[in-house]
Parts: C-alpha cells; sequence; structure tokens
C-alpha cells in the first residue's frame, strides 16, 4: 500500500471512531457488553489453516523454526526444498492447493458437531492472508488455493446458524520470521511493506517482555491497524479474535483503536462484536478473555474462554499430529463450561483443504454427545458451586497436556430452566452416583442442601433414574444403563 493510500486509509479509520458511540480510550471501551447470544454459546471452532498446513512438520510455527539452524524444521526444509539461500518459505504457497476445501461441508460438521460459532484465521505469524485483501497480494485468493478462503466460509457458517469470527494473529509477524536474517536466506534483503517477508525483524530474547526491543515500527503498526479494520469491514465479524503478542506496549493505543472501530462498525449495523484478547492487552471489560490450552480452577462472575485443540501437540495440520480422545474434550467442555466459560475447539485441516478422518471422528463424536445431552451445555448458567470430587482441573494457560484422571465421584454442574445438571465426569462401572452437594447434611451434622429434587432423569434415553436423598449425599442409580459418553442428570428441584 502506497503511503498517500494509508494516510488515507488512516484518516478514514479516525472519522469513524469519532462518530462513535464508542472512542478509543479504556473508559469508553468499558461501557461494552457481550451480546445475548454469547452468554448462551458455549461451544466453538477455531480452524487453524494456512501455508503451515501445506509444510504439514512439526506444528504451525513451522516458518519461523525453519529458519533456525540446528532444527528439526531447519533440516527438513533442506531435505525437502533444498538450502534456505534460494529455498524459502514462499515455496510452500503453491502447494496449499485447497482442492477439496468445501465451505459448505466444513459448515455443515461444526454445526452437526453442536458448535454455536467458529473463528477462522485470517492471518497466521507467517503473514499470509486467507481471504481477499485490498493491502497485499500474499493471499489465498491471488495465490495458493486462488480462493478467497474467509470469503466463501462467512456466509457457509452463517447459512448453518454459526456466528463466524476471524482472527488474527498479525502482530507477532514483526519478528517471526527474523531469523533468517542471521545468515544467507531468502529473506536477507529488504522487502516493500506488502511483501511477505516484511519486516522480518530481530526475535525478542524473551517473547513475553512487553517492552521488547525493537518496538514495533510505526509504519507495521499502521499496517496492523489497517489489517484489522479491513477483516471488519469485509465481514463484519461476530468475534474478532488476537493472538497473544498484542500485549506489547507498542500495540496499546492501536488496541484501542482497533476496538472502537470495531464496535462502532458493528453498532451502527444494530450488531454487537466481540473481542477476544489473552494476557492484560486490553484493559478488563472491553473484551472476553481467553485462556490458551487452560482453565481457570473456579468459577467465574466474568465470561471467559478457553481455546484448545483437537491435536494435543499443534494447532496446524501436520503428519506428526497426536490427537485427543473425545472424552477427554468433552471433560473439558463440562469443566470449562461449569466455570462460566467456552470451549473453542480447533481444528487444523489438510493443505488440500479436507479434515482429517480424526478430528471429523471427534467433532461427531462431540455432536452424538450433545444431541443427547445438549440442554445441559446451551444456554446453560453456573450453578452456585461448579463441582465435586477429588480430581481438579489445573489453572492456567498451556495446562492440557496432562488431562485429569477423572473418576466417577467427580462431577460438574450447570444450570438452566429451574433445573440443576449434573455432569458425571465418568460413568460409573455399578451405575451409581453419588453427589455429595445435595446431600442433606454436611460431615459435621449442620444442614446442607434444603432444597429438595423431585425427579432425576438420565438425558440419554430421557430416562427416570431412581434416587434417593441422604443425608450426605444425592444417590443416583441408573442400574448398568449404558451411557453416550459422560453421563448426565437432570435435577428437577424445589
Amino acid at each position: 500500500m502506497d503511503q498517500n493510500r494509508k494516510k488515507r486509509e488512516l484518516a478514514r479509520i479516525d472519522a469513524l471512531i469519532a462518530q462513535g458511540p464508542f472512542t478509543d480510550t479504556w473508559a469508553s471501551l468499558q461501557k461494552w457488553r457481550a451480546p445475548a447470544w454469547f452468554e448462551d454459546a458455549k461451544f466453538g471452532i477455531f480452524v487453524h489453516w494456512g501455508v503451515y498446513s501445506a509444510a504439514a512438520f512439526m506444528n504451525e510455527w513451522y516458518p519461523r523454526n525453519m529458519y533456525i539452524p540446528d532444527t528439526d524444521e531447519f533440516r527438513h526444509h533442506e531435505e525437502v526444498m533444498g538450502p534456505h539461500s534460494a529455498h524459502g518459505y514462499k515455496e510452500y504457497i503453491p502447494l496449499l492447493t485447497g482442492e477439496k476445501f468445501d465451505a459448505d461441508a466444513w459448515a455443515e460438521l461444526f454445526a452437526q458437531a453442536g458448535a454455536r460459532y467458529m473463528v477462522s484465521v485470517a492471518e497466521h505469524h507467517d503473514g499470509f492472508q486467507m481471504y481477499r485483501s485490498r493491502i497485499s497480494e500474499w493471499n489465498a485468493a491471488a495465490m495458493g488455493p486462488h480462493r478467497d478462503i474467509l470469503g466463501e466460509m462467512a456466509p457457509a457458517a452463517r447459512g448453518r446458524g454459526l456466528h463466524f469470527g476471524v482472527s488474527s494473529h498479525r502482530a507477532e509477524h514483526w519478528w517471526f520470521l527474523g531469523n533468517g536474517r542471521r545468515y544467507e536466506s531468502d529473506i536477507t534483503g529488504e522487502f516493500p511493506e506488502e511483501d511477505l517477508y516484511w519486516p522480518s525483524m530481530a526475535e525478542p530474547a524473551d517473547q513475553f517482555d512487553i517492552d521488547a526491543q525493537p518496538w514495533p515500527s510505526e509504519a507495521f503498526l499502521d499496517d496492523w491497524l489497517i489489517r484489522t479494520c479491513e477483516l471488519v469491514d469485509r465481514f463484519r465479524p461476530a468475534v474478532l479474535y488476537f493472538d497473544w503478542w498484542i500485549q506489547h506496549l507498542a500495540f496499546r493505543p492501536y488496541l484501542r483503536k482497533a476496538a472502537a472501530y470495531y464496535y462502532n462498525v458493528m453498532a451502527r449495523e444494530g450488531m454487537t462484536g466481540i473481542i477476544q484478547y489473552k494476557h492484560e492487552a486490553y484493559a478488563f471489560g472491553c473484551g472476553i478473555p481467553d485462556m490458551e490450552r487452560g482453565q481457570f480452577a473456579e468459577a467465574k462472575p466474568f465470561l471467559w474462554q478457553t481455546d484448545t485443540a483437537a491435536c494435543r501437540n499443534s494447532w496446524g495440520y501436520t503428519l506428526q499430529n497426536v490427537y485427543k480422545e473425545p472424552e477427554e474434550i468433552l471433560c473439558n467442555l463440562a469443566d470449562v463450561v461449569s466455570k462460566n466459560g467456552r470451549l473453542l475447539l480447533n481444528v487444523g485441516p489438510k493443505g488440500d483443504g479436507s479434515m482429517t478422518d480424526e478430528e471429523t471422528q471427534i467433532l461427531r463424536a462431540i455432536g452424538r454427545w450433545m444431541d443427547v445431552n445438549g440442554e445441559a451445555i446451551d444456554a446453560s448458567r453456573p450453578y452456585r458451586v461448579s463441582g465435586e470430587g477429588p480430581t481438579q482441573a489445573g489453572e492456567g494457560m498451556f495446562t492440557d497436556n496432562t488431562p485429569p484422571a477423572y473418576t466417577s465421584e467427580d462431577f460438574r454442574f450447570t444450570a438452566r430452566g429451574g433445573c440443576v445438571y449434573v455432569i458425571a465426569m465418568k460413568a460409573s462401572p455399578d451405575g451409581v452416583y453419588r453427589v455429595k452437594t445435595f446431600g442433606m447434611r454436611g460431615a459435621d451434622g449442620s444442614h446442607k442442601y434444603l432444597g429438595r429434587v423431585k425427579a432425576v432423569t438420565l438425558l440419554d434415553g430421557m430416562r427416570k433414574a431412581d434416587f434417593e436423598m441422604k443425608e450426605d449425599a444425592l444417590e443416583i442409580r441408573v442400574g448398568d444403563a449404558a451411557v453416550n459418553g459422560l453421563p448426565v442428570f437432570r435435577l428437577e428441584v424445589e
């Protein structure tokens, strides 16, 4: 984008912000409130699909790591592509063929899984845009699959009743390819601002240092803002998700502008957008905090989200992917929802645009469970306690590498329509479930649960269950009845 055009675009952004109702101040942005649909939506699908999917080696950080000598990615690249001086990351773009990409089929699969929203990666750290862009030719409509991927995905998702969102991981592009400048590679040299390899700056020693040097330049930050606003203009996304490096201090004024622009554009059309962010990038209350591959230990009074992947070791497709079992993901969903959170589950399609068999099977298994038990998830609210049992999920990001070993004594609770839902995190071998939260008296003999359980229904098959309110627990007996995944009980109370 030439400088005169960039100036005009920045002036246009400022003019729209000035029209309100939001201004680019934290005080104004904290007046934002989440839309009703997001209060009810508990499960979404994230999609990481890009050039790294065609490289299909190790994980989606391949474009960074392939330029670092003595890494597996560096050696792999030389073996399959040749020396870095003559063959670089750009050569993977033609391998992102997308000939099997079917937006309608993707959307149908996500809807059948029980998702209520989806977020598609618009631009990852590598700088390649997965939509038709006015800013750079390095996008999927101009090369690679030669298709406007997000342009096809948005109407397909909305046509299946999914709220459509986009994610920007552009911030990390400031340094993501910079290791290629440390020796003779195809990144050596100068590039125009719209080039895939611009700016390729030195990687900070500490990626979480919010004052890391060199600071992103004004040119890069302006470009980041314009790209973000282009996503808003093109897609009117229900969700605008930002990855983590935006917490760097240099981005703060630009984050406020991006939020004000986005919220104003949506408000003018009678909609409410949602910014999802990590760490402390945004002032609390300006959007939805996101916890990557992790969760909170206790229920929170605010709405939050965790994003995790169906694959344990990568967000994008690779030949080395290790996939989770559906029951682990369902346990994660139940745990998160009981604590007022939402689960954004990622899938990584292949370079040809097809879903892997493993992820397809995972989504179908989740869908079967949601078809039976979804009333305990969709539109639910937290109960006064999130759960009980000897097993707790660890608090914090990146805690999902070791899944909790839940037992049939572990339960998570939700509430909806005057009922309480008890989600057993593991089926009991004898069909007996003892839920201590609903016992009449505590261990010291004091009164505990003062309500009355009128009926208990096992949602699988809508079968009435035998139950007894005992001093120390509500005992539910379903015999050896088979269940579809985690058993869920509806308690009718008075």
